[in-house]
This record gives structure tokens, C-alpha cells and sequence, in this order.
């Protein structure tokens, strides 16, 4: 199982903020995970795998956690 979690406007975007998904067998990366979710574009999306920052083409295994974070504004 794959834990996938969605922050801020990605959250309300898709309508849920915690999902866990069964990882196909064979090499799956976060920005295969990404295209499967049909959020758009990757884009200026932060991806975290078990709180790490990482690319799209991070290899992910059965029980990590997968997060995407939209770009922070502020000041």
C-alpha cells in the first residue's frame, strides 16, 4: 500500500486529502502516480516521498508515503 496525501489547493482541488492506493506490480514512480491521479499538470508541484523532497521519477515502494504540495506564497 501506497499512502498518498494532498495539500492545500491540491486537496480541495481533488476533494480528498488522504488516500491509500495498492502499487502496481513493477517499477512506479510518484510522477506515474501523479498522471493516474489527473490533477494537470505537474508543474511547480513539490513531490515528497516519506518526507523527503524528491523528482517525479523517484521509484516508490509499498508502504511509503507519497505527498504533493502546490507552491507556497506568502510573505
Amino acid at each position: 500500500m501506497l499512502r498518498v496525501l494532498l495539500f492545500a489547493s491540491l486537496r480541495d482541488q481533488a476533494g480528498w486529502e488522504d488516500r491509500c492506493l495498492t502499487l502496481a506490480a513493477g517499477v512506479v514512480t510518484a510522477g506515474e502516480i501523479w498522471d493516474q491521479l489527473q490533477l494537470g499538470s505537474l508543474g511547480s508541484v513539490m513531490i515528497a516521498v516519506n518526507q523527503q523532497l524528491v523528482g517525479p521519477e523517484q521509484v516508490l515502494n509499498n508502504g511509503d508515503e507519497l505527498a504533493f504540495l502546490p507552491p507556497f506564497t506568502g510573505g
